[in-house]
């Protein structure tokens, strides 16, 4: 527990394994007052650091499968919970001017898309107050000082899949005497890009990736099975169900159109729902990020096709969500690189080796949007 003044800010560490939640009540004692709920996660990612910086990560760990590789903030999570401190910070320093309980959460987990349900599984909504509104943000290449956000589906939702097609191995000299899953995962994979192509409507968002294929150890040996790791990301649940199920039926008839002697398997890895922001508490964060940040600065970056288990929350509560971007790129490079056609060249994104949010003005700017969408439903 950490005191602060005349009122305390109660820590609760080990969440969901390494999460961490704190509780910040300004009220008089008698009742909660409004409920808000600020989350940011943490975590970082299997990817080598090539920014160059003086703070650059050289830090290693152990991924699911044992394997030592290397780490960084990829995403910019380090950004998230920099902002959070910072914005616990001037809500404590400002607790006159407010009142109700903030629910802070740090969230581990949310690339592998299991944290926000393992803090859950805890019993998290039994431990502390329902949330009146939960609230979050996202630090994305648009140019520092922006904000991006828009009622409706703000994420796409996603699924991760692994799919095992199982064939008959034998010597490679010898192909007609093995049903070989590696001709049966090419024919699958190039038929998986039809459901985007053929069954969706183009002007709907729909996305069927196949990250990974594994099958076979030496070149005349074939392998008695193929796996394959999809990612799968949708706007709408309906959508969601179209694509599962086109995805299943391309992949059994491929294996049966290859003399599969066994049922291809399929596991899901993680699924997470669409990031949808509630109408009216959009409305509400919309026009308070205005005021804090200026009306020119706040803009509706459309759907992106990213995903985010943010929603778990809002959604086992039962209580409106709002989840922005927010930009982290010097905006005069950005600029440079919009007026030249090269933002998708010159200018990297989550997920890259290059990616580094500015530091100045990104924490600033991202502590404001957090204090000021809580403030607005704070007494």
């Amino acid at each position: 527990m950490i005191e602060s003044c005349h009122f305390c800010l109660e820590v609760e560490e080990g969440v969901g394994v390494t999460g961490v939640v704190a509780l910040l009540r300004n009220t008089d004692g008698e009742s909660d007052g409004p409920v808000v709920w600020l989350r940011a996660d943490m975590d970082a990612l299997p990817v080598e650091e090539q920014t160059g910086l003086a703070y650059a990560s050289t830090a290693t760990g152990v991924d699911p499968a044992g394997t030592t590789v290397p780490i960084m903030h990829a995403c910019g999570h380090d950004m998230h919970v920099t902002a959070m401190i910072g914005a616990v910070e001037q809500l404590v320093a400002t607790r006159s001017e407010w009142s109700g309980t903030v629910v802070v959460v740090i969230q581990p987990a949310e690339e592998y898309g299991t944290g926000a349900r393992s803090m859950l599984d805890t019993g998290l909504l039994e431990r502390y107050p329902t949330p009146d509104v939960v609230l979050g943000q996202h630090v994305a290449p648009l140019p520092a000082g922006m904000i991006g956000v828009r009622a409706g589906t703000q994420m796409a939702g996603a699924d991760g899949l692994t799919v095992t097609l199982h064939g008959r191995g034998g010597h490679g000299s010898r192909p007609e005497s093995t049903i070989d899953p590696v001709v049966m995962a090419a024919a699958t994979i190039m038929r998986l890009q039809t459901i985007t192509s053929r069954e969706v409507d183009p002007q709907k968002v729909a996305v069927v990736t196949v990250g990974s294929i594994h099958a076979g150890l030496k070149n005349n040996i074939i392998a008695d099975k193929a796996t394959l790791e999809l990612s799968l990301r949708y706007a709408d649940d309906a959508m969601r169900e179209h694509v599962l199920g086109s995805v299943e039926r391309i992949v059994r008839a491929e294996a049966t159109a290859s003399g599969a002697e066994r049922e291809p398997e399929f596991h899901t890895d993680h699924s997470l729902p669409p990031t949808i922001n509630d109408a009216e508490a959009t409305a509400r964060v919309t026009a308070a990020l205005q005021r804090a940040l200026g009306e020119q600065n706040v803009v509706d970056p459309g759907m992106v096709t990213g995903s985010e288990d943010v929603s778990w929350f809002a959604r086992d509560a039962g209580a409106p969500l709002v989840f922005w971007l927010w930009g982290g790129v010097d905006a005069a490079t950005y600029a440079a690189a919009v007026n030249s056609g090269t933002v998708e060249a010159d200018i990297p994104t989550n997920h890259s080796p290059f990616f580094a949010p500015l530091i100045h003005p990104t924490i600033e700017v991202g502590v404001t949007a957090l204090v000021g969408a809580a403030r607005e439903f704070l007494a």
